[in-house]
């Protein structure tokens, strides 16, 4: 199950992808990465789900990802005495805490947290945005506002309120239930939504307990502006350009996009940009042209992951639209512009001997003829940052823990194999070289690039590099120790 391209795949699983042969055709077709989205279904059905990817696991013998991504809080109205209001341009409306179902003038919005932090001239979307208000006036109880963009408001439309910092939590209760339960079924990721400051991020590290990696979504405005802590803090990232083109100009999304790609890269944490990438693939067999440029340009950044969401999860076509995305990778990642580029954006930071150590195996996998760098790892750390070098030779992730290797298949370019524990550097090297020839990277008259930390099976000791034939008796010849 060799893949032909660096970038990986998530695919959100939902109605039209729960069984087991579904499930196996999307991992088949391209699939590294299985997202559980919480905010939908039951923990039972996710449970199934994840039991099903497991054995899709065990029957193939290659390390898969779960990510279960939380909902966070939902900011929604009310409902109306006729299900639905039309507001006009210019039109005066008032959102309260008034339990009472709504009228043409009014609506209740149960959030008070909304009206504490609201301040004269903010700006209220709903339904997506495409129902803009201007806040007039606003109370710890009310905010009187006018239309700037009419439409037809009903029953529990979803409201964004991009202008302002809301003093809301990222988990709620039923994301702390959802967390727990996630953490209990042995998920490798957790997906937290509605970001906006680093501790959020704590706070869900703190309930996870290290049973499950972090990865925040940039969804917010505030998240945005407070990026830069907010990767120190986290595991990963994801670009999620739904709700961020609701809350800032839709035009702005792809220098965010870019930028955020960029820094995650230089800090040799994984990022995933997601949503409506195939989107016209829910329903058609193929793809815009316009979204295969998209899916391009998120690999052409640099990218570690490109995600499916309603394609895979409840479209009519879920097995076609990951394999497009993976033909779409190899096309890219096949062309010499793609190299380019992505040499023209590596980072040069060399700050530790681990940092030194993976630049010089980069330089030497590209300056000579070898096969691979084959990493020894116990957390991932070094594997993450000979994946921030962007090697034009594979990766092959080597350890015995298997939730490392599995949480490495959201890291770029990597090939993830467990492993025996090893006392020894030689019996590292060996161990290396039959991986590179079993699994297709190499033969025996090749050779590879090996690095590993002494002592062995202690996290963060990355120190030793070396370029090993990959016949295994030449390496017994020339270290008989």
């Amino acid at each position: 199950m060799r893949r032909l391209r660096n970038v990986k795949i998530v695919a959100t699983l939902g109605p039209a992808s729960s069984d087991y042969d579904t499930i196996r055709a999307l991992f088949e077709a391209g699939a590294d990465v299985f997202r559980l989205n919480m905010s939908h279904g039951t923990h039972a059905e996710q449970k199934a789900r994840h039991d099903i990817i497991r054995q899709i696991e065990a029957d193939t013998g290659r390390p898969i990802a779960i990510l279960a991504d939380l909902q966070g809080p939902k900011l929604r109205v009310g409902t109306f005495a006729a299900g639905a209001a039309d507001l006009e341009e210019g039109a005066k409306f008032r959102f309260d805490l008034n339990p009472a179902e709504g009228e043409s003038h009014r609506v209740c919005l149960p959030h008070p947290e909304i009206f504490a932090a609201l301040e004269p001239g903010a700006t209220l979307l709903v339904n997506d945005g495409k129902i803009r208000l201007r806040v007039d006036d606003c109370g710890p109880d009310f905010a009187d506002c006018t239309v700037t963009t009419g439409g037809t408001i009903s029953n529990r439309k979803g409201v964004n309120v991009p202008d302002v910092v809301l003093p809301l939590a990222a988990l709620s209760d039923k994301d702390r239930a959802d967390l727990e339960f996630a953490c209990e079924l042995g998920v490798d990721w957790l997906a937290l939504s509605f970001v906006q400051r680093p501790e959020d991020v704590t706070e869900a590290r703190d309930l996870a307990r290290g049973r499950a990696a972090i990865l925040s979504k940039i969804e917010k405005p505030a998240a945005v502006k407070a990026f830069a802590e907010i990767l120190k803090v986290s595991d990963g990232i994801m670009v999620a350009r739904g709700d961020l083109g609701v809350e800032l100009p839709v035009h702005s999304v792809p220098p965010i996009q870019k930028r955020l790609v960029r820094a995650c890269r230089a800090a040799a944490k994984p990022v995933i940009v997601a949503t409506q990438m195939l989107e016209s693939m829910i329903e058609s067999p193929m793809p815009t042209r316009a979204e295969i440029s998209d899916v391009a340009t998120a690999i052409y950044e640099g990218a570690d992951a490109v995600m499916l969401s309603a394609e895979s999860a409840a479209g009519r076509y879920p097995v076609e639209a990951v394999a497009t995305m993976n033909a779409t990778a190899i096309s890219v990642e096949g062309d010499p512009t793609f190299r380019e580029v992505i040499e023209a954006s590596r980072t040069v930071k060399r700050q530790t001997v681990a940092d030194g150590i993976v630049a010089a195996a980069r330089e030497i996998a590209e300056a000579t003829d070898i096969a691979a760098i084959c990493c020894y790892t116990q957390s991932g750390g070094t594997v993450r940052l000979v994946a921030r070098e962007r090697p034009r030779v594979p990766i092959i992730a080597l350890s015995p823990l298997l939730t490392t290797l599995r949480r490495l298949c959201l890291t770029w370019g990597t090939h993830n194999i467990r492993c025996e524990e090893v006392e020894r550097f030689k019996m590292a090297v060996v161990n290396a070289a039959r991986s590179a020839r079993d699994f297709g990277f190499a033969d025996e008259t090749n050779q590879i690039v090996v690095t590993a930390g002494v002592p062995f099976n202690v996290p963060g000791t990355t120190n030793i590099l070396r370029v090993a034939p990959c016949d295994e008796r030449l390496i017994f010849r020339t270290d008989p120790e």
